[in-house]
């Protein structure tokens, strides 16, 4: 998974409405989340955490504006959850093993997201997503700002958790131990899949052709159904953590789960490849008969010939 997709705003009234939305949306989820939390210097710790995802893409969007590249764009967000869970940890006054485990699961995560998308950008050499927005600097900045709400939104459960009272809450219990369990087997599909298509994309042979094999042949996005599992085995873990307010982290799981199935995952990829591949019987019959986003669990039935 990566960031959500660039949009493309028809004015520059448009642009900014988008930007102050994301800005505010994250405001409000830092509010809610940052209740009964612990503070810094009198201001709550989540508070800051979205503050600072929010200052790192702007910051980051001055020299790629400069030089008009999206090169660093998903390095960047992959590091800020890094920077961000650690800071988190270190500065929680009384971070206890929920504290780490959590902080944990999304450093490994984004580590592996950072470079399996570092490794394909340096094969591509370019991101086709912002050649028609990267010399404006305005939409560029829409495309910053937006990556600081998913990030917040995204990681809320892990960061809100990590920085609640931990004198407030029980210890590492039997439903944090399901969630790590839940986000390792996620994990292990979205890696698994990744895998397998880049073998597929690198065989010249399969140029302009479509993967279903292995995860592939029992899920046409089997990558994005290991990141929900993920993000879903993060909230379940940061559970015992939530009192009132910081319930809000629920919107975690679930925005990860609208971004993949309703905005800028799936139906995108389904269009491009309904786009590319639509008149063929062949990618019809892989359409028709393997589910969107769940693995079958049973193999593929063997095609059969007759004389």
């Amino acid at each position: 998974m990566s960031s959500p997709a660039p949009t493309k705003p028809r004015s520059s009234r448009t642009t900014v409405v988008a930007i102050v939305v994301a800005l505010v949306i994250g405001a409000l989820v830092a509010l809610a989340g940052s209740q009964g939390g612990a503070t810094l210097g009198g201001i709550p710790l989540f508070a800051l955490a979205v503050a600072a995802a929010f200052a790192i893409q702007v910051l980051a969007f001055i020299p790629a504006a400069i030089f008009r590249t999206e090169r660093f764009f998903d390095l960047t967000g992959s590091l800020t959850f890094i920077v961000i869970s650690v800071a988190l940890v270190l500065l929680a006054p009384h971070a206890d093993a929920l504290s780490w485990v959590l902080a944990t699961m999304v450093v490994v995560w984004a580590a592996r997201l950072g470079t399996f998308l570092a490794r394909r950008v340096h094969r591509a050499g370019s991101d086709g997503r912002f050649d028609e927005i990267k010399g404006s600097p305005l939409r560029f900045l829409q495309t910053w700002v937006i990556q600081g709400a998913w990030i917040s939104l995204t990681a809320a459960a892990a960061w809100i958790a990590i920085g609640a009272d931990a004198d407030e809450r029980a210890p590492l219990g039997w439903l944090s131990v399901v969630g790590v369990v839940v986000w390792a087997v996620g994990l292990v599909i979205e890696i698994v899949a990744d895998a397998q298509k880049s073998r597929f994309r690198a065989d010249p042979a399969n140029k302009d052709e479509f993967i279903r094999t292995g995860l592939w042949s029992r899920a046409r996005h089997p990558n994005y159904f290991g990141e929900i599992v993920v993000w879903v085995g993060v909230f379940v873990t940061a559970a015992p953590a939530l009192v009132g307010w910081q319930w809000i982290a629920v919107l975690s799981p679930l925005f990860v789960i609208l971004l993949l199935t309703r905005v800028s995952g799936i139906p995108l990829l389904e269009a491009r490849a309904e786009k590319k591949w639509g008149d063929r019987a062949d990618y019809v019959a892989y359409r028709d008969s393997t589910p969107v986003l769940i693995p079958r669990l049973a193999a593929p039935a063997a095609k059969t010939t007759t004389a």
